[in-house]
């Protein structure tokens, strides 16, 4: 392999190397015929901006992209581009073979997206040098700078990364391994073996613009360990029906706030994990009833993801009342000292 010349990543790793609120993965919305819904999903992507998020990634997991067709994934990212108006970067999932995957990345081109976190290639187990030749082909099919996501049947070498690293226009990995020491292995080759040339270098030597980021589901349980490893960016699908939760958490990871971290991972976060792994689909479903359970109706996910048990939605309602309860205890001993 030719590890070639470091490049310098496209605008969207600036916007995003130092976030000022969570990643926002929102739901897709459906109504009652199960039809895309754009109005609510447009709602839906509005409040969270709103309250604070980084970036909007539109039309990923949470986002049910596996459902879409075509045409609906243009309508969303889309949807999505005008309702951010520029204030934050949209990137929009692309996945499947390398032809389909390469086509969902020119629509969310053409649908106005700033970049593209790329999904594992559908069902195959691939070698090493298959997924490079998979995530260059669509690094180069358009101008926008992909992020490629590490789980499932795409898992990497360092020096597979070191590689991707070094190709024009990925700009970033995120990971849903929870592997951390082939994390902490993946960064310190990316530093030690393509490091930046000239105004990119940061003071380590490595390449400053290259992203990573924690894709663990319900990300924030894992967090303050991946920032042992210097991985700040993480997605939050918590913010999608609890923002002010995400929110808090991520300004006390932010600002060394180790007593409310402490309190939200033990009273809401690990409850909320232990919940979602009561059913198949849940880090899906029980974000979109959470969403549901604050206002907005968004619909029910599609086959062959399946709403979760009453009881289920029941004691998300209980643990989000009590997610803001904790807040208020937090304020109340800020205001006592």
């Amino acid at each position: 392999m030719d590890l070639g010349e470091p490049v310098t990543s496209a605008p969207l790793a600036a916007r995003l190397s130092v976030p000022s609120g969570p990643l926002f993965f929102p739901v897709t919305a459906y109504g009652p015929d199960g039809t895309v819904d754009l109005v609510a999903f447009r709602a839906h992507v509005r409040q969270g901006v709103e309250a604070g998020a980084a970036a909007v990634f539109a039309c990923c997991g949470t986002g049910e992209f596996h459902a879409l067709t075509p045409e609906e994934f243009q309508e969303c990212v889309r949807a999505a581009v005008a309702e951010t108006a520029g204030r934050v970067p949209v990137v929009a999932g692309a996945g499947y073979g390398t032809a389909l995957a390469v086509r969902y990345a020119r629509l969310a081109e053409e649908a106005g997206a700033d970049g593209l976190l790329a999904m594992p290639p559908y069902l195959v187990v691939a070698p090493q040098e298959g997924l490079l030749r998979h995530y260059r082909a669509l690094a180069a099919a358009t101008s926008l700078p992909v992020i490629v996501y590490q789980r499932d049947n795409a898992v990497f070498t360092p020096e597979t990364v070191v590689e991707l690293a070094r190709t024009e226009g990925i700009v970033g990995l995120k990971d849903g391994v929870g592997d951390l020491d082939l994390m902490q292995r993946i960064v310190s080759a990316v530093r030690s073996e393509a490091p930046a040339d000239g105004p990119g270098e940061g003071l380590d030597g490595a390449p400053d613009d290259f992203l990573y980021f924690n894709g663990l589901p319900t990300a924030e349980l894992t967090q303050p360990a991946y920032r042992g490893l210097g991985v700040t960016l993480y997605s939050s699908a918590v913010f999608c029906f609890v923002p002010e939760i995400a929110l808090a958490f991520h300004e006390a990871l932010r600002s060394g706030d180790e007593a409310l971290v402490r309190r939200l991972l033990d009273g809401f976060y690990r409850p909320f994990v232990e919940l979602r792994s009561q059913g198949r689909g849940y880090a899906v479903s029980l974000v979109k009833a959470g969403v549901r359970l604050r206002g907005l109706d968004v619909g029910e996910v599609r086959p062959p993801l399946h709403e979760p048990a009453g009881e289920h939605v029941e004691r998300l309602g209980r643990l989000i009342e009590r997610g803001y309860a904790l807040l208020e205890e937090q304020e109340k001993v800020r205001e006592d000292k």
